[in-house]
This record gives structure tokens, C-alpha cells and sequence, in this order.
């Protein structure tokens, strides 16, 4: 059975800093891309960044560029959201997901709040 569990997330001042983890189970994450989505109150889901197969990171969102980092390590079967430089803004639930053809599986989500 494929699960994806976040955690790391909490309340964070603005410019601090969150690593997130997504364990993997039910699958390997090495190989597969994996994707970073993060929701913000009133809004819809967006894409924060894709960590392709061979473990480079494809794409970031704009907003997120220079001050988000996502990694994976194969030995954890985790992937990780590294977030510096923390704005108001970045206050969402963050999910992780694998993307599978025309199916997502997607993490429970991690609250992140930045507040001062």
C-alpha cells in the first residue's frame, strides 16, 4: 500500500527556517519523481517544486526560488522540503505527492504558519 507522511511542519517566524519530510512507503522513492504541492488558506493547490528521477530538481515555483530546496534521500526513501527565508506568505499546508501516470498519490499534509 503506496502512504506518504509529512512532518516538520509548525509556526515559524518570518525569516526562519522548516525542513519538511514525506516518508515513502509502498514504494521506492528513488527513481520516481516526486512533487512538493503546498495550499494556502482560500486558495487553491499549488506546485512548489519537482525533484525529477534522477534526483534533479526540475522546476520551483517563482515564489519559492533561492530560498526552497527539495532533496531526496533513496537510503530514507524520504524527500525533503528545506525552506529558508520564511515569508507570511509561505503560511500553507504542504503536501507531498507522487505523480503516476494520470494518478496522484498524495501525503496528509504538514501545517506550516509563519507569524510574526
Amino acid at each position: 500500500q503506496v502512504q506518504l507522511v509529512e512532518s516538520g511542519g509548525g509556526l515559524v517566524q518570518p525569516g526562519g527556517s522548516l525542513r519538511l519530510s514525506c516518508v515513502a512507503s509502498g514504494f521506492s522513492v528513488a527513481h520516481r519523481a516526486m512533487d512538493w504541492y503546498r495550499q494556502a488558506p482560500g486558495k487553491g493547490r499549488e506546485l512548489v517544486g519537482t525533484i525529477n528521477s534522477r534526483g534533479r530538481v526540475t522546476k520551483y515555483a517563482d515564489s519559492v526560488k533561492d530560498r526552497f530546496t527539495i532533496s531526496r534521500d533513496n537510503t530514507k526513501n524520504t524527500v525533503y522540503l528545506q525552506m529558508n527565508s520564511l515569508k507570511l506568505e509561505d503560511t500553507a499546508v504542504y503536501y507531498c505527492a507522487w505523480p503516476i501516470g494520470s494518478e496522484v498519490h498524495w501525503g496528509q499534509g504538514t501545517q506550516v504558519t509563519v507569524s510574526s
